[in-house]
């Protein structure tokens, strides 16, 4: 091999095959307009790589104004905020990005989805902290979420096919469900369930862990019999 030919082999970019984006969340369509319409109207200092950032400090502050409304509940309110500015920046981040022409596919998978574990994380502490729900709620929710997660970035290696949704619950629905539990919270962070006092965030978290890890087996199962198919044994 000349020297030519080691310089453009050492310089050539890596190739890269988009993932199929699935999204079947009740929201989907809507939300997929909205967000074309701001990104297409956004001003040029908004940049994709502002807007991850906003989403990942927005989920830490959500974090950090639900363990503050121990001292005082009127930190839900910022909390809310908080989400609602997390949605902003995880969701338009790479809408925008695609408007401009400007996509980094590995670097934004990558970034992305670094920035929801860890995001994740200080939300799960915040809450746990909170005193609305238990730790061993927050941190089963946790576990359910990374479980979850893990298997989705693990399909869309393998399958090609990035599931931003499963069935009708996605991104967007879950923030919906928190925001709407957190209102209840300021009103009363109490449920009774069969005659029995308990946490609203906790029969909700409860709900929710459940929920996403039978979803992980549900799907680990599924993908995995599905690539067996496809790789069957000679």
């Amino acid at each position: 091999m000349d020297t030519t030919m080691s310089t453009q082999v050492a310089t050539a970019k890596p190739t890269f095959e988009h993932a199929q984006r699935i999204n079947r969340s009740l929201t989907a369509r809507l939300e997929k307009r909205a967000l074309q319409w701001m990104a297409e109207r956004a001003p040029r200092w908004v940049t994709s790589d502002a807007l991850t950032i906003l989403g990942l400090t927005a989920q830490i502050g959500a974090g950090a104004c639900y363990a503050s409304s121990r001292l005082d509940r009127r930190f839900l309110l910022a909390a809310i905020v908080c989400v609602a500015l997390n949605w902003l920046g995880d969701s338009m981040d790479g809408t925008l990005a695609r408007v401009r022409r400007q996509e980094r596919p590995r670097y934004g998978f990558y970034v992305d989805h670094i920035v929801d574990v860890v995001g994740a994380v200080a939300l799960m502490c915040g809450l746990g902290s909170s005193g609305l729900l238990h730790w061993a709620t927050a941190m089963a929710m946790l576990i359910a979420f990374l479980m979850l997660s893990s298997e989705s970035y693990l399909a869309t290696y393998t399958l090609k096919r990035f599931e931003l949704s499963q069935g009708a619950f996605g991104p967007t629905e879950i923030r919906i469900l928190l925001v709407a539990g957190t209102l209840a919270a300021l009103r009363n962070p109490y449920s009774i369930v069969l005659g029995h006092r308990m946490l609203l965030f906790d029969l909700g978290g409860a709900i929710a862990a459940i929920a996403m890890a039978g979803l992980a087996v549900f799907v680990t199962l599924r993908h995995t019999a599905l690539l067996y198919r496809q790789e069957p044994l000679k």
